[in-house]
């Protein structure tokens, strides 16, 4: 591991003893010797935050800000009713796998004014869950996009929102033109088991696209 992320003889990350899912404490086990990292992206207002600390088995580093009339000729806010805030850096998550194995969580800002941010985020990632959403299906060829041009890969997760359209699945790969080897599969980014799945089939996916190298990312 990076040595300067060693502290006492573990590793620390950012984050507090929490209820719920977060509630592993902040050190990693000593055992723990290889990283892999996950980027969590879509576009804006999709559920980036909400999955990743879904997920999170320490609390979540959150860069959220209050957003402000200044912004509003950036953010399209379609379908964001209610949404107050927005990601100005990144979500950051961890979950350990097992006795040596930890995976980290990057969620990047789905803004395009963050897109050099997010392409330094891309840098040493294993793969990426792209969340969608039925109503602005549009929105996400910019992102997935972006992780093609960097080969990058990734699963597909149709995020649930109560007044969102259901469609079938063909129909759903058919407007976003996804590739048949692309995983594509619906979840729910507020439920920890749902989440859980879809990042699951983002690992498979990548265990049958490339080999995983047991060294530190």
């Amino acid at each position: 591991m990076d040595s300067a992320l060693a502290c006492d003889g573990g590793v620390r990350d950012s984050g507090v003893r929490d209820g719920g899912a977060h509630d592993s404490g902040v050190y990693l086990p000593r055992t723990v010797r290889t990283a892999a990292k996950v980027l969590v992206v879509g576009h804006f207002g999709v559920g980036k935050t909400t999955f990743v600390g879904a997920l999170s088995e320490i609390r979540p580093l959150r860069t959220e800000e209050t957003m402000t009339q200044a912004g509003a000729h950036l953010d399209d806010l379609a379908g964001t009713a209610g949404k107050t805030t927005t990601t100005v850096a990144m979500d950051f998550g961890r979950i350990t796998i097992n006795d040596g194995l930890v995976l980290y969580l990057f969620g990047a800002p789905g803004q395009q004014r963050f897109t050099r941010l997010w392409l330094d985020m891309t840098q040493g990632a294993l793969g990426a869950v792209v969340l969608a959403d039925t109503r602005r299906l549009e929105q996400s060829f910019d992102v997935m996009g972006l992780l093609e041009e960097h080969d990058l890969p990734y699963a597909v997760a149709v995020n649930h929102f109560d007044d969102a359209p259901a469609h079938p699945e063909e129909e759903i790969r058919e407007a976003l033109d996804l590739l048949p080897e692309t995983p594509l599969v619906t979840c729910d980014a507020r439920d920890r088991r749902s989440a859980t799945r879809a990042l699951i089939t983002l690992v498979d996916h990548l265990l049958h696209t490339r080999t995983i190298t047991r060294e530190p990312v």
